[in-house]
């Protein structure tokens, strides 16, 4: 069973910058050569794409994030990290990182933006 690990979640105040990791054990899963996606799921809405990157670099940004986050690997830390700049308030949410062609799921870190 592979495990992702989210981390990198908290309580943020609106304007305010913060970094989640998604990470897994080499033994389990190579990220490197997997399409990793960071989504997000706000209370009462459906789970909604943040940002995604290819095995080449190639990255996907959800509208309301473009310019503000950044999806990038550390392929020594088995790991993908999203960089989030100029929280808002409609970034609250639990966020997920999912791994394809597989996918895998992680089980969530919570990310609170008040202002």
């Amino acid at each position: 069973q592979v495990q992702l690990v989210e981390s990198g979640g908290g309580s943020m105040q609106a304007g305010e910058s913060l970094s989640l990791s998604c990470a897994t054990s080499e033994r389990d899963l190579r990220i490197a050569v997997k399409t990793v996606g960071w989504y997000r799921q706000a209370p009462g809405k459906q789970r909604e794409l943040v940002a995604r990157i290819t095995p080449d670099g190639a990255t996907v940004y959800g509208d309301s994030v473009k310019g503000r986050f950044t999806i990038s690997r550390d392929n020594a830390k088995n790991a993908v990290w999203l960089q989030m700049n100029s929280l808002r308030l409609d970034d609250t949410g639990v966020y997920y990182c999912n791994v394809l062609p597989e996918g895998y799921w992680g089980q969530g870190t919570q990310v609170t933006v008040s202002s």
